[in-house]
């Protein structure tokens, strides 16, 4: 009686077929010289493609070079030869001439770019690189409203992203630096709204310091989760990070009984294998279901107990 496992397949020990080794014809690689798509006989072709490529790698040039203008004008060009079915390339371009419209201090235009990135956005890789594009123009003309509305919606996108919240969190920061509830009001109205519609009565003063200090505790929590991971710069940045972070926590001063909470709040969904797996980059935007900041934050926080969440402790 044969032990079930015991036999083999002949064909395991058949020898392998003798491979056939086709003669490759031979390659020229193409030699260019640096910055050769300078040149005016770069575009002396009549292939499209080539034409692209001319154009995006002037205006990448130029981009970072910080001459703007000649960066925009370039990407202007260089749309009028991107083919139909070429979104990667039609993305990078509409976003660089985004960030041109921003640092030429035209606003309006510049989100009319990023509107049209919005409407493309089919993956979660789109939909981040949007709402950073977004935070960069409201940071550069100063609203920190709709700047603090975007990083709310990257929180809920990426949660387990130390970055998002740091930067949300100095964010509030800067709405309590403000001089009055009426100028914070004002960020929220005049700027771009929130998907869960916040009043000026959510951005009274105590409001912004809770969130603020939410979000510094959950940058702490990441950070010290992730530095266990890190080394050499990466660590480093890390470090100097969680000092900021703990310093922000000391200027915020909230009592022991409020930190204690919050904590346990934006620690519960902090599991290594749901860390791994939640949220992967690229992800159909049809199979992601995003509750807005709060939904699954806020609210979570207001339930903690009101009596234990209070304002910044009275200093010696």
């Amino acid at each position: 009686m044969e032990i079930f496992g015991s036999t083999f397949d002949d064909s395991v020990f058949s020898e392998a077929r003798e491979r056939v080794c086709e003669s490759l014809s031979s390659y020229n690689a193409k030699l260019c010289e640096p910055q050769w798509f300078c040149e005016s006989a770069a575009l002396d072709t009549d292939d499209s493609l080539e034409k692209q490529k001319v154009f995006k790698f002037r205006g990448d040039l130029a981009l970072r070079q910080g001459n703007y203008q000649r960066a925009l004008d370039a990407y202007s060009s260089c749309l009028q030869w991107i083919a139909d079915n070429n979104l990667t390339i039609r993305r990078d371009v509409l976003e660089g001439m985004a960030r041109c419209r921003t640092k030429l201090g035209q606003r309006e235009q510049a989100l009319e770019l990023a509107e049209l990135l919005n409407k493309e956005a089919s993956n979660t890789c789109h939909l981040t690189s949007l709402l950073l594009l977004k935070v960069s123009i409201y940071q550069h003309f100063g609203c920190v409203g709709p700047q603090r509305s975007c990083l709310q919606q990257l929180c809920s996108l990426l949660p387990f992203n130390p970055w998002h919240w740091f930067n949300l969190g100095q964010t509030c920061l800067q709405l309590l630096d403000c001089d009055s509830d009426m100028e914070r009001s004002s960020e929220a109205v005049n700027g771009e709204s929130e998907e869960d519609q916040e009043g000026a009565a959510e951005l009274t003063e105590d409001r912004v310091w809770l969130r603020a200090c939410m979000c510094f505790i959950r940058t702490r929590l990441l950070l010290r989760i992730l530095r266990q991971q890190q080394s050499s710069f990466v660590l480093q940045r890390s470090v100097k990070t969680l000092q900021i972070t703990e310093e922000a926590l000391q200027r915020l001063n909230p009592k022991e009984a409020t930190l204690q909470a919050l904590t346990e709040v934006m620690s519960e969904d902090l599991i290594p294998e749901k860390m791994r797996e939640d949220y992967q980059d690229g992800e159909s935007l049809t199979s992601v279901s995003l509750q807005s900041f709060r939904e699954r934050w806020w609210s979570n926080v207001l339930l903690a107990g009101a009596s234990q969440i209070n304002g910044p402790q009275a200093k010696p």
